[in-house]
Formats: structure tokens, C-alpha cells, sequence
């Protein structure tokens, strides 16, 4: 894969670009974010690792920047590990968070799950409907009642992966694996901080609620007529 590094440490950066054209990938190297937005911008990577803590511009304003534009995979690479932190770093635009220290077999398997998953985007022309609520696989839009409802990108991710499997209990291991590529970190609670996101919008205003907590297990996604 052609790969962008955006990092400012010149060690960092040197041992992220060895170790990546090891691996046979092609690897470009901006060393802040005034650089790395030029590259960026006009480059076509299949991935972007960006630090955040960069000269000029910090790499999550550069992420949403990037995002205005392209859905090139964004890996953030940084020591801010955070539960806030990660939030905002897919907020922004982060497809994946890996936080430093980190082994370098975990990269690597980062950037192939990302490329895994960048390779099956490909959705059919259709929708997924249950009961009022709507989404639009083609122009990743949401609807409930006819009123459209703003998802970032991993709440849209997770909201279609638990109508996908609705009337199942998914645990947070099931969600982590399946929309961040990643194994769950029982240290963190991103996932529960994402689920209320995507209750809020999606359940708060209504009567009828989807997203229902199994305790011990999971979250479950029910049709309408089997709430209780």
C-alpha cells in the first residue's frame, strides 16, 4: 500500500517508514501538519498515520480537514490514550487509535484490518429499514419518523452493525472486533460512550426504543413490536 506518515519525531518517523517498507508497503513522510496536509490532500494513499501532537496544524484539525475532501483511512498514532481522547479522535475522522508505546506487530495488524475493511466498502444500492428508522447504505445517511439524524462515522458504523444483527445480544467484544477492527480494551469504556451517543439521537426522542443494554452481556438492537 502507498502509505502517508505524519509524524514529527524524526526517530519516530524513521522507524514507522523502515519498518513499513519491510513490509513492502510504500511509505511518504511529512514532519508536521502543514506538510502533512499538502500530502495529504493530493496524494493518493490507501492510509494516513497521524500523530497529534504535530507542528502548525495538530493532527485532529488536519483529520477533519482531510475529511472534507477524501475517505483515505485514517490511523492516529499518539501518546493522548484517553478515554475523551479516542472519542474525539473518531469524531474527527480516526478510523482506527492506536496509542503509544505500541509493538510494532500491532501496526501492522491495524493497517490490515483498516485495508480489509476499506476493501469490502462496497455496499449494494439499498437500505436497511426497521420499523421508522432508516439508513441509506449508498449515502450513509439516517432517518427516523422522516427526520434526518447526523451520525459521525463510527455511530453510523455501529448503528448499522447492531441492525445487521438485531435481535441478537452483542457483547462489547462482538462491537470492538466488528466496527473498530480491534480487541476489546477492558480498560477503556469507548464503546459504552458510543452507544449513548447513538441512543441520544436515535432512541431519546422517541417512544419506542431500539437499543436496549443486556446487563453482564451486551447491547441488543429489537424490532418495534418486540419491546417490551
Amino acid at each position: 500500500m502507498k502509505i502517508l506518515v505524519i509524524e514529527d519525531e524524526p526517530k519516530a518517523a524513521a522507524f514507522l517508514k523502515q519498518g513499513l517498507e519491510e513490509q513492502q508497503h510504500q511509505v511518504d513522510v511529512a514532519y508536521d501538519g502543514q506538510m502533512g496536509k499538502r500530502l495529504g490532500l493530493k496524494g493518493d494513499y490507501d492510509i494516513i498515520i497521524l500523530d497529534i501532537i504535530i507542528p502548525y496544524i495538530n493532527g485532529l484539525e488536519l483529520a477533519k480537514e482531510i475529511r472534507k475532501t477524501s475517505n483515505v483511512p485514517i490511523l492516529m498514532l499518539t501518546a493522548l490514550g484517553s478515554t475523551s481522547d479516542k472519542v474525539t479522535g473518531f469524531d474527527m475522522g480516526a478510523d482506527d487509535y492506536l496509542v503509544k508505546p505500541f509493538e510494532f506487530a500491532e501496526l501492522v495488524a491495524r493497517i490490515n484490518a483498516i485495508a480489509k475493511r476499506k476493501n469490502n466498502m462496497m455496499q449494494p444500492t439499498n437500505k436497511l429499514v426497521v420499523g421508522d428508522l432508516e439508513l441509506d447504505l449508498d449515502d450513509k445517511t439516517v432517518s427516523r419518523g422522516g427526520k434526518k439524524i447526523s451520525l459521525t462515522t463510527k455511530e453510523y458504523q455501529l448503528l448499522e452493525y447492531l441492525i445487521r444483527n438485531k435481535g441478537r445480544v452483542v457483547s462489547r467484544q462482538d462491537i470492538a472486533k466488528s466496527v473498530w477492527d480491534v480487541q476489546f480494551d477492558t480498560g477503556t469504556n469507548v464503546i459504552d460512550v458510543y452507544v449513548n451517543f447513538l441512543r441520544k439521537k436515535i432512541d431519546k426522542d422517541f417512544v419506542t426504543k431500539f437499543i436496549h443494554t443486556q446487563i453482564g452481556m451486551g447491547y441488543i438492537f429489537r424490532e418495534p413490536d418486540a419491546n417490551t
